[in-house]
Formats: C-alpha cells, structure tokens, sequence
C-alpha cells in the first residue's frame, strides 16, 4: 500500500525531495485541522499549478480531506457559488488570483494566501508554524470535482470512502487501473503540463507523486518547452489533452527534430476524443506510445486504447479497463446492438460510488441498473470497442436530420490556422435549427472564414457544413472542456429548445 510520496517535484527551477513533501503536507494536514477541518469536509483550492497543490494533495490523502480546485478563469460569481455549495471551509488562492477579482469574492471560507499583502494569512509562514498531523488513520481523499454543468448550475460529485479495513486491496486495484491507464509505476519520470484544477491532471498529479521517481510540473503547456524538458529531464510518462497533439504536430518539423525525445515510453490523454488523424500523425512521429482513456469526474476510468489498437480501430476510445462495463442503451433503456448510436452507461468498480453535493435527485436521474451516464452518445462495435459521438446535449436536430458536432469539430481541427472550435446548433426558422462554428484562431479574417468553408466541403456531407462561422475566444467549463451551454445560451437564451 502506498502510504507516502516516493517522487522529487521539480517546477520552473525549485525541487522538493520525498521527505520534504511528505513534511510540508502533514504540517498541512495539521493546520487544517487546527482550523477544524475534519474527515469528509473539503478545502477550496484557488491556485495555478505549483509546489502548493503538492501540499494539498498529501494533506488531504493524510487527513481524508477533499480539495476542490477552482477554475481561475472563473468569476467571481462562478467562484462563489462554488464555495457556497461544496461548504468549504477553508481556501487556499494566490494573491494574484484574488486581485484580479477586485474584492468580489466571498469571504466567508478562511483564507490562507500565497504571496499575501498585508492583512491576508500568509501561507508560507503558517504552514511554518503549524503541528504535524497526529490525527487517526483514515481513508484518503483526494478532487472533488464540479461537473461541466450542460444545463443549470454545475454539480459538485461526491465520491465516498472505502472502509479502511479494504483500504490495501482497494488501493492494489487503483495502482493498477493507473498503471494502464496512465502508464505510471514506480521510478517513473513524469511530466504534467496541463492545469491541476481539472478533473483528470488532478488524479495523474495524486498519482505521479506517489509512484513516480521524478514529477516535472509547469504553469502551463509550451509545445517547444514540452520537448525540451523530456529531452532535459529524461521524462518517459507524460500526461496530455488533443489540443497538445495539434500543437505540437504544427512545430515547424526542424524544430520537433531538434529534441532527443526517444526516453518517451507512455503519453496517457483524456478528457476529450482524439482526431484519428491527429492521433496518427502524433504515432507515426513518436511511435507507439499515444493512450486514450474514456473517462469521467464521477464514473472515473472506464475504457481504455493503446496506439496498435486505435490503428486498427480508428475513432475508438478502447474497450472496458479491468471490470469496468459498458452498455449502449436508447432512451427507453433498451439494449442496442452492435453498431447502433445511442446513450452509453458505464460502471467500473474499482471507484467507490458517488453522490452530487446536495442533489441526490440528479444522482437518481443518470443511473439504470446499477449503471450511469453522462449522456454521452455512442456505439460499440463487434469487438466491442467504444466509439463516442457526441454528447445526447450537444446533438443538432436540423431539418429532422441528427448531426453529432465532433464530426466537424474533427474537420476544422486539421486546418492549420484553428487553434481550437466547438460547432452548435442555433435557432432557425426554416429548419428548426442550423449549424455555427465558432473558432479560436489569431489568423481571424474574412479570408479565413472562406478557406475554412471551403475546407470542409470536400471532407463533409453537405447537410454537415456549417451555415455561418464566427471567430471568438471560446469560454471552458471547470474540467477545461469548451462551454458549450454557454454559447449556446447566447442564441437559445433561457427557452426550452423546440426541436
């Protein structure tokens, strides 16, 4: 069982060793308590990536505590109503963050700060003075996650603990669902480049730190700096998004030679579908390294594809991760054979099960025989590999013909001017609604918005084109994934959509 951190942590030039950490979270852990934190209840955590969410993360595995990373693009309306509804009682920002929110936040949570001015709990010189944790031994805790919230207000997911008499065998099955999930075992030297406060890099973070050799984490993802701290740092495990793969692939090809990337053995993604394409083009450079995990904040792992099979299965996410189960149902709730598109319901019982913070009700409504789903639409095939098309939410109905937007999302992602997109159906009144792309790109121009057309018309049936495309910065959920509900408030407004 893995009680204590085995791995240094480097970040932007500052190493701590095993033992450090393991000081700074217990002391950690006893402050909270000394606030009068206790088992089950949750700190907020209001920070970018850096040695302080190490701290968290021991701290809440030692004293069965759960963090709840906050977003910082959020507002200050978003921020508060996280910390109002997962009750808080402690927060944990940086000074920087809390500026930029001019005093709109809810001062209700004490706050201990990084970098503080005057009058704010400094967070260094109290973590000095606190007491090591001498409180019993519990089950750990680790993200509480709030869910990308499609409609109404996001949910705050809840998983409970294992008794702590199983917690050993429970432990052995989670270091292996990791172990193939994200390639981490002991003596693994490993990067993380994506932001803690989502779901997935949180439990790679909780994971790398105590299996690993070396854990390397950045601010935030650079695509020459990537390649220059594996070749720097001898990284073999990388945790990373399809957003990376793109720009990564679209380095000038002198540049992505320059590095010596051959101690690469594993590159774990979740979070959002991979291109075929982009997923192929990313083995063909770096071999057959590229993972995929079907996953989610309250079902966790669930399936998994390494990169011979998703050569040969194209698209697919993997077929199930150890006893995980996967059934393709329609919307009575009936079985759907092999091939056919439907709601994909998941159960994988390595995790303990889950709750949302006060809304048992919505728990209830995603569950079907002792399944759930997040309303993800997709297909199994004979051998049984998943394949995810879209979300039940983000399907357009035009014309009475279903169209799943991650088809042309897909499309638009391999031009070399699209940072990133997200396709939505809007109001129309001849067909009850019509597609608009929206895309993130520093090339924005009429000109571009021609090429892009005319990009898509020789790769996509016509009834798939989208009928206007607009150029903007496109909003993202806590979990990092593009807002949809959001863009999509902005033509449906609050009405209930009619098709």
């Amino acid at each position: 069982m893995v009680t204590s951190p085995n791995s240094t942590l480097v970040w932007e030039g500052q190493s701590v060793d095993a033992a450090q950490q393991q000081s700074r979270g217990s002391r950690l852990a006893g402050g909270l308590c000394a606030l009068g934190l206790k088992e089950g209840d949750v700190v907020a955590v209001f920070l970018r990536n850096g040695l302080e969410y190490a701290d968290v993360v021991h701290a809440c595995r030692m004293a069965g505590i759960s963090y709840c990373p906050i977003n910082w693009h959020f507002t200050a309306q978003e921020i508060n109503f996280i910390l109002n509804d997962s009750g808080a009682k402690a927060l944990i920002a940086s000074q920087d963050l809390l500026d930029g929110l001019k005093g709109e936040l809810d001062p209700t949570p004490v706050r201990l700060v990084v970098h503080a001015v005057e009058g704010a709990q400094d967070y260094e010189p109290w973590l000095a003075r606190q007491p090591a944790y001498d409180g019993p031994f519990v089950a750990p805790r680790g993200h509480m996650a709030y869910t990308s919230g499609t409609t109404g207000r996001p949910k705050g997911v809840i998983r409970f603990a294992f008794p702590v008499q199983e917690l050993p065998q429970r432990l052995a099955v989670n270091r292996s669902l990791i172990a193939t999930a994200y390639g981490l075992q002991p003596g693994a030297r490993t990067l993380l480049t994506a932001p803690i406060y989502h779901s997935a890099p949180s439990l790679y973070f909780q994971n790398a730190l105590m299996l690993s050799e070396l854990v390397v984490l950045t601010s935030r993802f650079d695509p020459e700096q990537f390649l220059q701290l594996v070749e720097q740092h001898r990284i073999d495990t990388a945790y990373m998004v399809p957003i990376m793969y793109v720009r990564l692939l679209r380095l000038p090809a002198a540049v992505r030679a320059k590095y010596d990337l051959s101690s690469l053995k594993f590159i774990a993604s979740t979070g959002s579908p991979c291109a075929p394409e982009v997923k192929k083009a990313m083995i063909e450079w770096l071999g057959p390294i590229i993972n995929e995990t079907y996953a989610s904040s309250e079902a966790g792992l669930v399936t998994f594809i390494n990169a011979q099979d998703a050569l040969t299965h194209p698209g697919s996410a993997g077929r199930p991760l150890m006893d995980a189960s996967v059934r393709i149902l329609d919307k009575a709730q009936r079985p759907l054979p092999a091939g056919e598109v439907g709601l994909i319901y998941v159960q994988q019982p390595a995790y303990a099960d889950f709750t949302y913070k006060g809304n048992a009700e919505a728990r209830q409504k995603i569950a079907h025989d002792g399944m759930v789903t997040l309303g993800d639409m997709g297909y199994l095939d004979e051998d049984g590999f998943l394949y995810v098309c879209d979300r039940d939410s983000d399907l357009v109905i035009s014309g009475g013909v279903n169209i799943y937007p991650a088809e042309i999302e897909n499309e638009l992602l391999k031009h070399p001017q699209v940072a990133d997109c997200a396709v939505i159906g809007i109001p129309d009144a001849e067909y009850g609604e019509k597609l608009h792309a929206l895309v993130e790109s520093e090339q924005a121009s009429p000109e571009l918005e021609a090429q892009l057309k005319d990009w898509l018309k020789g790769n996509l049936a016509a009834y798939k084109l989208p009928r206007s495309i607009e150029f903007r910065k496109l909003p993202r959920d806590e979990n990092g994934k593009i807002a949809k509900r959001k863009l999509r408030d902005a033509f449906w407004g609050s009405e209930q959509r009619k098709v």
